[in-house]
């Protein structure tokens, strides 16, 4: 049997490879484009920056050192000078791909991270292979901008798995949905009528806003937004992110409404003393109807100055004398707590006579809560 020369031996001892294949070697250089690894073959194996990452601005020496082990995938035995061509990448991405098709199988959630937010939905990567979550599959309400997706880790499933068509298709929003239910549940048994409670403001409507309370949105409609006069609830210092504290005024088939008139804020605390029959008040003109002009005394609190009480002289209706806004001084001719009605009185400013408040037939005995809701009937 003849002697091998060196150079044969040590050629059977390094092993064979192919295209395709995966090895795994040890780190003996780190530049930041490139990793030298030994592989145990006659040729060191040679990992571009392109062939390691999908991010062309990474530098290799920050997440890798000499002597690390890893794996990669060899993509050219020779690449013309003797070196042997790896990627890490690809190797990461099939392992990815065949991670996702275990989800898809099983429906597991999985977590990724968004590379790329896109005009139809965001891009998510998964050990370096793609995800692509459409725009109405993000959450389970419309959102503008997803750009505060960028760069986020967020959860998905898998609903559609064809690597081969690269569609690999994900879905947020059946998480959303399954998450608020399950914080909708966990609210509902948690609260009651009259807790007072801190929310954000969700969306602002003509009608009122509606309050996030974490999981379960709350309706604040226009009319318990403030004890005063609110025409639009544009106007009622709500924006969409404000937050806000409330209390729940009702609970009925799991739809919760608010109230922002707390019982302690309640302008007609103290009524009978501050609109007493004799005392003279400010007010504003607040509206004005043939019959009478209606004078805010307080935010939440109204005086009827009837027609027959603006002038000793014959008025027609009161917008020939008075505008609404116009700020006027009155005299309370009329006070029922009960109902809730204050009688006011220009003429009687100068002029007053206690028994005056005792004769009905001076002054309309009109309904001003009922009066003041057809208008706001009227005018909705």
């Amino acid at each position: 049997m003849s002697e091998m020369s060196f150079e044969q031996m040590l050629e059977d001892s390094l092993k064979t490879i192919r295209n395709g294949e995966v090895v795994e070697g040890t780190i003996i250089s780190v530049k930041p484009d490139e990793i030298v690894l030994n592989i145990g073959y006659k040729s060191d194996g040679i990992i571009t920056r392109n062939e390691y990452s999908t991010d062309s601005n990474l530098d290799l020496t920050k997440v890798v050192k000499e002597n690390d082990k890893m794996e990669a995938k060899i993509i050219k035995v020779n690449d013309g000078e003797g070196q042997v061509l790896l990627s890490y990448k690809r190797l990461a991405q099939e392992k990815g791909n065949m991670k996702l098709k275990e989800a898809f199988e099983n429906q597991e959630v999985l977590k990724g991270t968004v590379v790329q937010v896109l005009n139809g939905g965001l891009s998510v990567v998964v050990d370096e292979a793609r995800v692509f979550i459409p725009a109405s599959l993000i959450s389970d309400s419309y959102i503008k901008d997803l750009s505060q997706f960028k760069d986020q880790e967020i959860e998905f499933v898998i609903i559609e798995f064809d690597p081969r068509k690269r569609r690999v298709i994900g879905n947020r929003k059946k998480l959303v949905a399954s998450e608020r239910a399950k914080k909708q549940k966990e609210l509902l048994k948690s609260i009651k009528v009259g807790d007072v409670i801190e929310g954000v403001v969700k969306n602002v409507t003509s009608f009122g806003a509606f309050i996030d309370l974490g999981g379960l949105d709350g309706l604040l409609h226009i009319s318990e937004m403030s004890w005063g006069r609110i025409e639009n609830p544009s106007k009622a210092s709500l924006n969409e992110g404000d937050k806000v504290t409330v209390f729940i005024k009702d609970i009925s088939d799991n739809k919760i409404a608010l109230s922002r008139k707390f019982p302690d804020e309640n302008p007609w605390n103290g009524a009978a003393e501050k609109f007493a029959v004799g005392n003279i008040v400010k007010g504003k003109v607040a509206r004005m109807t043939d019959f009478g002009a209606f004078v805010e005394l307080a935010p939440g609190v109204d005086g009827l100055l009837h027609v027959s009480q603006i002038s000793k002289e014959h008025i027609d209706k009161p917008s020939d004398v008075l505008s609404v806004g116009q700020e006027i001084e009155a005299r309370i001719v009329e006070f029922r707590e009960d109902e809730r009605k204050i009688s006011l009185s220009l003429k009687a400013l100068n002029d007053f006579d206690e028994e005056t408040s005792d004769d009905d037939s001076e002054y309309a005995d009109v309904d001003v809560n009922q009066v003041a809701s057809d208008l706001l009937n009227e005018n909705a």
